[in-house]
């Protein structure tokens, strides 16, 4: 895998009943075009409306996600939603001909074999990453649930559940890569207790569950006259009401398969976010309703970043240091305005300028308001543009960059003595004619404290 974005290499289709509905269903997942996300659509329903497979869309979380606007409703979308993000596919439109996907057997697995089996296409767009930097959480103090996030270097999850019971009283499953999700995660099957099959049929669910599609304990001791009734609505065989234990055709495929299911609805859950995150997931007797809670104060942190600041260690060495930066560029005192490159990729540059209380703009910009000029901190964000288009050329020394435009710029916040000024500027077209145009934003912090779109030519040094 790359840092770009992907789509599926072809169309595939799986058919089977519904868990709740007991329909006959089939789930097709097609290529879609870049930043398309993931989309759902009810093909069966008059114009094939499309949802958006996101956090806000959710409208049921009772036993499975449920996706919803108005009238439409699409139900157990987690499974697939988990292949699909675990296997790093970013945009795919998913048709289905019923109100949720078939339950198949009960896991990922299915899916996962279908998207290795026609492959993914990589995109040109860059994967949008959302990398974590701090500690967020969200708790429910009725059930105890929990999920806290914590920054790391990818994405990985750590669940731990519990139930008053002597077959699931306690486990934990954890996945740090996701890379491992389809030998180690995608196969674990949804899990019922006997006692919990009665009032979901009251309530006109689980009308497809069997013992091929899911987990089925049996902990508590009912009569055997009970136990009949109950197989006979589900279709099931009967079973001596006096042997408690696991009662589904298939045994456990790991001792905690239970807790690996959960960790899996987790990933299903946080593909509706919309990014794909880099950072540990600990989760506490999680389930789809505080899932869900959580999908959604993610997607508000990430829309109060709109625009991610870069992380800045700097403890690393940098790409270009000061020696090399003038090398490349024309400029010096006092106007040179970076100090080093942080990092260098193919179509952007990070670069860092630290703010001091000596900086000679302070001596009239204002002598007891220290206070950055705007037109400075676009120069800055031109300078480490320059850097970016500069090292792509041969003997470098003999050019230079020169402004053509600049065009919707924003300043958000005062830059001042002490800040540290990240900025990062992202080519947005291939370099044509000498001319390079670029989004470029300066961060002070996690905050986006100016932004601009600039045009510059380059031209040969006379």
């Amino acid at each position: 895998m790359t840092n770009k974005q992907y789509t599926l290499n072809d169309s595939f289709s799986l058919s089977g009943k519904g868990l709740h509905t007991g329909l006959e269903l089939t789930v097709t997942f097609n290529p879609a075009p870049e930043n398309h996300g993931y989309k759902i659509q009810r093909t069966d329903l008059p114009g094939q409306p499309i949802l958006d497979a996101v956090a806000e869309n959710v409208v049921e979380t009772t036993r499975g996600t449920v996706l919803g606007k108005k009238d439409i409703k699409v139900s157990t979308i987690e499974h697939g939603m988990a292949a699909l993000y675990a296997l790093g596919v970013d945009n795919v439109l998913i048709q289905v001909d019923g109100p949720e996907f078939p339950i198949l057997d009960g896991s990922a697995e299915l899916y996962v074999k279908e998207i290795r089996r026609i492959g993914l296409k990589e995109q040109d767009a860059p994967k949008d990453y959302y990398i974590i930097t701090r500690k967020i959480e969200i708790k429910d103090e009725n059930t105890g649930s929990c999920i806290t996030l914590l920054p790391d270097e990818d994405f990985s999850i750590t669940t731990m559940i519990d139930f008053e019971s002597k077959f699931i009283s306690s486990q934990f499953a954890t996945l740090d890569n996701m890379e491992n999700f389809e030998k180690e995660i995608a196969a674990a099957r949804t899990f019922v207790f006997v006692r919990e099959i009665e009032p979901l049929l009251m309530a006109g669910l689980v009308k497809g569950g069997d013992l091929d599609n899911a987990i089925v304990i049996y902990e508590r001791k009912t009569t055997q006259e009970a136990l009949d009734k109950l197989c006979d609505k589900t279709g099931a065989e009967h079973h001596d009401a006096n042997v408690l234990g696991y009662i589904q055709h298939k045994p456990l495929v790991w001792e905690n398969e239970p807790a690996r299911h959960k960790l899996l609805d987790i990933i299903g859950d946080m593909a509706l976010i919309g990014r794909p995150i880099k950072g540990r997931i600990i989760a506490t007797r999680p389930g789809h309703t505080v899932n869900n809670k959580f999908a959604r104060l993610m997607r508000k942190e990430i829309r109060r970043f709109e625009v991610q600041a870069p992380v800045y260690d700097p403890n690393k060495m940098p790409v270009m240091d000061n020696v090399r930066i003038k090398e490349l560029l024309p400029h010096r005192y006092p106007m040179q305005l970076i100090d080093k490159v942080i990092d260098l990729k193919e179509k952007y540059v990070v670069a860092i300028k630290n703010i001091t209380s000596n900086e000679p703009f302070f001596q009239g910009h204002f002598p007891e308001e220290p206070v950055m000029p705007g037109v400075l901190q676009l120069e800055a964000m031109a300078q480490a543009g320059g850097c970016y288009i500069l090292s792509l050329l041969d003997e470098p020394e003999r050019y230079s960059t020169y402004f053509l435009r600049i065009d919707n710029a924003r300043f958000r916040q005062k830059v001042v003595p002490g800040d540290t000024l990240i900025i990062k500027c992202e080519l947005l077209a291939p370099l044509s004619h000498n001319i390079a145009t670029m989004q470029a934003y300066a961060f002070v912090g996690e905050n986006c404290v100016a932004e601009a779109t600039l045009m510059a030519q380059v031209i040969k040094n006379k």
